[in-house]
């Protein structure tokens, strides 16, 4: 299991994150991606825990969804089957589970100030989270998508599933958009990844 962690996360989290899974009882799937998550836990029929983790992500983001989903399994384990699936108890629980990993051998130092804002209060997604969102995506391979934020009022994109938006005045934090086929409009995140069409 460690020669496979080892391809996905950073090196000084290897043994600590190996210790979380084992300690767990977490039957890891690493899988292809998924558009609509980075991961996700679900307490299988036969009591066994499996997490999944899109093998698309990068390092920094792997680690961050590997602890988020093992931060449901525990926060469920300790709290109940009722508790929010991102409430108190999960932040809290995530919080910690976060803590030991947040060090400069784990993290690049740049990454490191926009972790420990966003850990004060962790959010459903690190999606949801701008600044750390664009700093993540530095470490991310190449690829020919722009975020809504960096579309032009008025320009035009599509989706993954082919659907075409314009994109309109933005509100408080998301952008409203237009869908061309149907005249609805559709609230974005400032960056989801799309398609520019130029």
């Amino acid at each position: 299991m460690t020669e496979i962690l080892e391809k996905y996360i950073p090196q000084a989290s290897v043994a600590s994150a190996f210790e979380l899974i084992k300690n767990h009882n977490v039957h890891l799937k690493i899988v292809n991606e998924r558009v609509t998550r980075h991961g996700d836990y679900r307490k299988m029929p036969n009591g066994q825990h499996q997490i999944t983790v899109n093998a698309s992500l990068n390092k920094y983001r792997f680690l961050i969804t590997l602890v988020h989903e093992i931060a449901h399994l525990e926060a469920f384990a300790k709290y109940g089957r009722f508790i929010k699936p991102h409430g108190l108890e999960w932040k809290r629980t995530f919080q910690l589970l976060m803590l030991p990993f947040l060090r400069p051998e784990v993290f690049p130092n740049q990454l490191l100030p926009l972790l420990a804002r966003h850990f004060k209060n962790p959010k459903a997604s690190s999606d949801t989270d701008a600044a750390l969102a664009l700093a993540l995506k530095q470490f991310d391979p190449e690829n020919d998508k722009n975020y809504i934020f960096e579309i032009p009022f008025g320009g035009h994109f599509r989706l993954y599933n082919g659907k075409i938006f314009k994109r309109g005045k933005q509100r408080v934090k998301r952008f409203e958009c237009l869908e061309v086929a149907t005249g609805r409009t559709y609230l974005f995140n400032p960056n989801a990844e799309v398609e520019f069409l130029k």
